[in-house]
């Protein structure tokens, strides 16, 4: 039976698509690393993207939303994006320096979400900065990967997406500077 408008609903369709997204995450990075079958992975990054956009629709359209659905959506997209920039990273595709960046600010933002459990609180409303960054890098990651094809394709792609990567990068981190800031807001509203 499919629970609707709860909180505590799990066995929607739009809880499935996002476990669905999860279960391609493996497969996705194995691509990449092992045979190298990068045309392979990313029709699975392209399906992936089409479930992500159906599960929020389905959510909306169906009245289907769960707080196990608030939570898988944006663990699968981190998945993805940690996933991408580690094979990036091993296949010689992205700098160190990218991984770690990217890296670094999700660690920031883990820190800050154990603080916030110090006060009862789960978490901070999520900015358009935030999803819009995490937007840039999810069109990113495919695109450099596009970009090491041979041809026209590879140029383009290659430039593109580079320029959605250090947008995305810039944005991540602005994000979580308005996230630290909603933080410190908080505290005070607390202490007062």
């Amino acid at each position: 039976m499919v629970t609707t408008k709860s909180e505590s609903a799990v066995l929607t369709i739009p809880n499935a698509l996002s476990a669905l997204r999860l279960l391609g995450v493996p497969v996705f990075f194995w691509l990449i690393v092992v045979p190298q079958r990068d045309g392979l992975a990313l029709g699975i990054l392209i399906v992936s993207a089409f479930t992500d956009w159906l599960d929020g629709y389905l959510a909306r359209r169906l009245g289907q939303y769960s707080r196990l659905g608030e939570l898988l959506d944006p663990m699968a997209d981190r998945l993805y994006v940690i996933a991408a920039l580690v094979a990036l990273y091993l296949r010689n595709i992205l700098p160190l320096w990218v991984v770690l960046a990217l890296i670094a600010r999700d660690v920031a933002m883990m820190l800050l979400l154990i603080y916030l459990k110090r006060f009862g609180y789960t978490g901070v409303p999520v900015h358009f900065v935030g999803k819009a960054a995490t937007m840039n890098l999810l069109y990113a990651l495919p695109l450099v990967l596009l970009g090491t094809f041979d041809g026209n394709i590879g140029v383009i792609a290659h430039n593109i997406g580079w320029a959605f990567l250090l947008w995305g990068i810039g944005m991540y981190w602005y994000a979580a500077w308005l996230y630290y800031q909603q933080v410190w807001q908080l505290r005070a509203e607390i202490r007062s």
